[in-house]
């Protein structure tokens, strides 16, 4: 579960970098090295937004670990 959390969460910061890099300079990573929404670039936006709606579970674990 360990090697899952840490993944997701790499995956989730490489998408909030790539957000910062939207906000701040207009510039999509993810489209500028796959292509402006080719099947590849969906897949890899579809990844880290599963990533980021799996790490919601980490609000409950973290709740969790403190009663241990």
């Amino acid at each position: 579960m360990k090697w899952c959390d840490n993944t997701a969460l790499t995956l989730v910061i490489i998408g909030a970098i790539n957000w910062l890099l939207i906000g701040v300079f207009r510039f999509d990573l993810v489209a500028f090295l796959f292509g402006d929404l080719s099947w590849i670039s969906r897949i890899i936006y579809t990844i880290i937004g599963l990533c980021g709606l799996y790490l919601i579970s980490l609000y409950g674990r973290i709740g969790t670990m403190g009663d241990n």
